[in-house]
């Protein structure tokens, strides 16, 4: 039986929730039930009695307004515990159109990959502004630079994850998950996939970031974060070779003084280049240390899923 689940994350939605609910599909070849599930992130304007007039299957609402992300991993967390097979995720203000979400499962229900993400090509859209274009370019080019692997649309929401995939998650940043959740699935070995899809107008500003630069700035450290946490000796290892390259050139040139009979007036390069050094050495166990606290973690992401595993069983 395949159950597809279809997530809506909402902050003060009630204006276009009906647009993006009366946009999804009734039924999908290969697809037994599609289910839908609101995820209210502390809503003011009604937009929990909105899903429920809609009909939709389950609504689940925050007290309070934390997050996209959190929105998110809430909206994972209900539909797995649903018993969903598929779990699509799409926004609240009819960005995505529904006639893409069954392209968006099909590479799912083939087996071909365990996340689909929908590339809206934003680079070349051209009711995006030449900067807001060219930031999307420079984005992308470096995801794709850091993960090594080609990135079309790292940070569209328009999603779908298998149930295995999507079980294996743990957001941990505050923002956004889209870059976080992407680079937990390339370094967990899933099979990703990008889609074309075309984007509707937008309904409405961007409530994500207050500005452009605000947005590059915490995509950025978002992503830097994400891979240290993966890549910490691959970090640091480069940190701790280049100061060690740096403290060797004050020291070179206290010994070519000292060789010359010139070092007692150059105490000081020997002073830094051993600083240098010392502190080449502190961060390369830096390091070490944390590729060991990376390895531990991993070890509490498996445990966690057997627990999940053995739970799950009737």
């Amino acid at each position: 039986m395949i159950k597809l689940i279809i997530q809506i994350p909402c902050f003060n939605e009630a204006g276009t929730l009906r647009l993006v609910f009366d946009d999804l599909p009734k039924a999908i070849a290969g697809v037994d039930y599609i289910e839908t599930l609101v995820i209210d992130d502390g809503s003011q304007d009604g937009t929990s009695d909105i899903a429920r007039q809609l009909g939709v299957t389950h609504v689940v609402k925050h007290r309070v307004n934390r997050g996209l992300a959190a929105a998110f991993e809430t909206g994972i967390e209900e539909a797995l515990r649903q018993g969903a097979t598929v779990i699509v995720n799409t926004d609240g203000d009819h960005q995505y159109p529904g006639r893409f979400i069954q392209d968006l499962v099909t590479p799912i229900l083939e087996a071909r990959a365990d996340l689909v993400i929908g590339n809206r090509n934003p680079e070349s859209d051209r009711r995006n502004g030449l900067t807001k274009r060219w930031l999307y370019w420079l984005g992308r080019t470096i995801v794709s630079w850091i993960i090594s692997k080609p990135i079309p649309d790292p940070v569209s929401g328009f999603r779908a994850y298998s149930a295995e995939c999507a079980s294996q998650l743990h957001i941990l940043t505050t923002y956004s998950y889209t870059i976080e959740s992407l680079v937990q699935c390339i370094e967990k070995g899933f099979a990703v996939e990008f889609i074309p899809i075309q984007s509707n107008p937008p309904t409405r500003p961007s409530r994500l970031f207050r500005s452009k630069a605000s947005f590059v700035f915490r995509s950025g450290t978002t992503l830097l974060r994400v891979f240290f946490m993966y890549h910490p000796l691959k970090t640091l290892i480069w940190l701790s070779a280049m100061l060690a390259m740096v403290g060797m050139i004050p020291i070179a040139r206290f010994l070519l003084f000292y060789a010359t009979g010139n070092g007692n007036g150059h105490l000081q390069s020997l002073v830094l280049g051993a600083s240098l050094l010392v502190l080449s050495a502190i961060v390369l166990v830096a390091g070490l240390l944390a590729d060991l606290i990376s390895q531990i973690r991993r070890l509490i992401e498996k445990l966690q899923q057997t627990i999940r595993a053995i739970s799950s069983k009737p």
